[in-house]
């Protein structure tokens, strides 16, 4: 793959499509000031690069709660007793295989892991630690803390304001 070079139609594009990215091309093309065409094209290009991961609904917690339940959101730091590369890309491939586990982080200083899990209840997560944490010999400690609250939630990027000159 070649070197991708972003212009500013590029960043803007990237904005806009992490704060709604159910617009339509025309849509976007208009805020833009483009081309339905080259905007397509564009934005073909960033999925093509892999800048654009995928597309997802953020769905809200406190609606989906009255209807479900609000089920319970844990963040989870474990620590290993073999830090070799081995033993924690083998702990990821465990944890990225999980729905539970809704992010996974690799850290340091600290424990080796944090993770953002979500179960329906605590039964689930119980479930959950003994499948990951408590069958695996090479889990050293885990500390969980429940979230009571969730002040804010984001999974947007700062992207570096470009201008044409």
């Amino acid at each position: 793959m070649t070197s991708l070079v972003l212009d500013a139609t590029d960043l803007q594009l990237l904005a806009q499509l992490q704060s709604d990215a159910a617009l339509s091309n025309q849509a976007l093309a208009e805020r833009l000031h483009i081309s339905p065409p080259t905007c397509l094209r564009r934005v073909k290009r960033l999925h093509e690069a892999g800048l654009i991961e995928r597309e997802i609904a953020i769905l809200s917690v406190d609606k989906l709660a009255s209807l479900v339940g609000h089920g319970l959101c844990a963040i989870v730091e474990i620590t290993l007793d073999r830090q070799d590369n081995a033993a924690l890309e083998a702990f990821e491939q465990r944890v990225a295989a999980q729905d539970a586990v809704q992010q996974c982080y690799r850290v340091s200083p600290g424990p080796d892991f944090c993770l953002v899990v979500h179960c329906a209840n605590m039964p689930g997560y119980l479930a959950l630690v003994q499948q990951l944490f408590t069958a695996d010999a090479n889990v050293r400690n885990v500390k969980t803390f429940f979230s009571v609250k969730r002040s804010k939630f984001g999974a947007r990027l700062p992207l570096p304001e470009f201008r044409n000159k």
